[in-house]
């Protein structure tokens, strides 16, 4: 009988609890959430079916609760200052091999697990966006993106390009590479950086 198995009405065991949770999101991760089971999950994590049920009814929950304890409190989003800054971090996350595969795998499974996706794009995706839309804007108005740029459209064409990134690039792309890559992305639509102190114009 595992430290979890209890009389009813006891507390759940925060290890096993933790277990649990970590197991399925590296089961997510190196096999992708179709192919991810309750009882694969349970055996990683050393405890029965039966404990990961009782906190989980299906699949589905339990692969967004574990997004959530991994991710559930993302550090504030910090103030863009330019779109050099912007392209700099989101090419470090995107350049991280792990989360490059949990990217994939979150995404690739959204025909059958359409909730995980959302799950996802709620913890991560939607303060990020407006920040990063903000950023465009703030660019167009000083003459760095041409008047015509669309923040909204642009910023669906950086995650369309991202996404083929994800898929055709090697995970050992490094994050100044990726950023280059971005970069050229922008240059298509008439990005015209700001020059950095001591450059010339």
């Amino acid at each position: 009988m595992t430290s979890d198995d209890r009389a009813p009405g006891r507390p759940r065991s925060r290890e096993a609890d933790a277990a649990i949770l970590d197991a399925a999101l590296e089961l997510l991760i190196e096999s992708g959430a179709t192919a991810a089971s309750i009882e694969q999950v349970a055996r990683r994590a050393g405890v029965t079916r039966a404990t990961v049920y009782r906190r989980f009814p299906d699949k589905t929950r339990l692969l967004i609760a574990a997004l959530e304890a991994a991710y559930g409190n993302p550090p504030p989003i910090p103030e863009i200052a330019d779109v050099e800054q912007l392209l700099t971090g989101w090419a470090g996350v995107v350049a991280d091999p792990r989360q490059r595969r949990l990217l994939r795998r979150v995404y690739g499974a959204i025909e059958d697990l359409p909730e995980l996706a959302k799950a996802y794009q709620d913890l991560f995706g939607r303060d990020r966006d407006q920040a990063r839309r903000d950023v465009f804007a703030r660019a167009r108005d000083s003459g760095h993106l041409p008047a015509h740029v669309d923040p909204e459209v642009l910023l669906d064409l950086l995650t369309g390009a991202i996404w083929q990134h994800l898929a055709t690039r090697p995970d050992t792309c490094t994050p100044a590479e990726t950023e280059e890559f971005l970069r050229a992305v922008l240059h298509q639509v008439g990005y015209r950086p700001q020059p950095r102190k001591g450059t010339a114009p």
